[in-house]
């Protein structure tokens, strides 16, 4: 089975980092995430993924990532589900990150804000190319 997750988007929020009463880090947090389209009106639409990650990436996610940090993370999907106050049952999706990394600095993201900056292109098509036989490696 393969439960594999990679993306890029930015902080919709600070992480929420919180302690489990064994004392393990939990940070929350939500992704922006552009779609490789564009909606009815003709502007981006994102998707906002909720997502969680544990231990000393927990702490240090929290120490360094703020509020419109453009982040890439890996991790899987996971589902789970409890009963609230209310007694109903409560169904939750969430991206349970392994690994992330900060994709810009500090300062490249607070000139780019300033500037109106919004999160690069990647659905773009790629310029095309020639290339002749003899160059393939196959």
């Amino acid at each position: 089975m393969i439960n594999n997750v990679v993306l890029v988007g930015r902080l919709v929020r600070d992480p929420e980092l919180r302690y489990t009463p064994s004392n393990q880090a939990v940070a929350t947090f939500s992704l922006a995430v552009n779609r490789n389209f564009k909606g009815q009106n003709g502007e981006r639409e994102a998707d906002f993924i909720n997502c969680v990650i544990w231990r000393q990436q927990a702490e240090n996610l929290a120490n360094w990532a703020k509020k419109g940090a453009l982040i890439g993370i890996t991790g899987r999907i996971q589902t789970r589900n409890y009963e609230n106050q209310q007694g109903q049952r409560v169904y939750v999706t969430e991206v349970v990150a392994e690994t992330f990394q900060l994709l810009e600095s500090r300062k490249d993201r607070e000139a780019g804000h300033s500037q109106g900056y919004s999160q690069p292109d990647f659905g773009r098509q790629a310029e095309p190319f020639s290339i002749d036989d003899d160059s393939l490696p196959f």
